[in-house]
């Protein structure tokens, strides 16, 4: 092997030593953490791209899933990102991962300003409450979410309770 070839080989291998090999763990929190910055930025299409086109979306509060990745847009994303077009939804603490799993605790604030995607009109009232998620991440796409959160707060804030 040439002088060239041999210092390109080992160029190469010290690059390979040196960047952390990704695992589906790190991809799956990525996925989510972008998820969230979507919502954040109020960007109702961008934040619906990250489901599967077969995905669900699970409300505990609710009962029933949502399937399909535009009912998840329009239904839930579009939903209260209309109904609180300051809304902000933190994690508040480190993600639980496992394998192509992700879940954590947040916090999830706003204004109701806007109608709700049901046609209940807007309360006009600030919210904040707390909750927990679970997502189940296949190539790069949410296959599954499931929240759990304090309805009953919730509606007390936005005084429907």
């Amino acid at each position: 092997m040439d002088r060239r070839k041999l210092l390109a080989a080992a160029a190469g291998l010290s690059v390979l030593l040196l960047v952390p090999v990704a695992h589906a763990a790190d991809s799956a929190v990525d996925v989510v953490k972008a998820y969230l910055a979507a919502w954040n930025a109020h960007d109702i299409e961008k934040a619906g791209s990250f489901f599967a086109d077969t995905g669900t979306y699970y409300d505990a509060s609710v009962g029933a899933p949502v399937v399909g990745k535009a009912d998840a847009t329009a239904k839930v994303i579009g939903s209260f990102i209309n109904a609180a077009p300051d809304c902000k939804w933190e994690m508040t603490g480190a993600p639980i991962v496992d394998g192509d799993k992700v879940a954590f605790q947040w916090q999830f604030s706003g204004n109701n300003t806007g109608a709700w995607g049901d046609g209940t009109a807007a309360a006009n009232k600030p919210f904040t409450f707390v909750g927990a998620s679970v997502f189940e991440i296949k190539d790069g796409k949410i296959v599954s979410q499931s929240d759990y959160y304090d309805a009953l707060g919730f509606y007390k804030q936005l005084g429907w309770m």
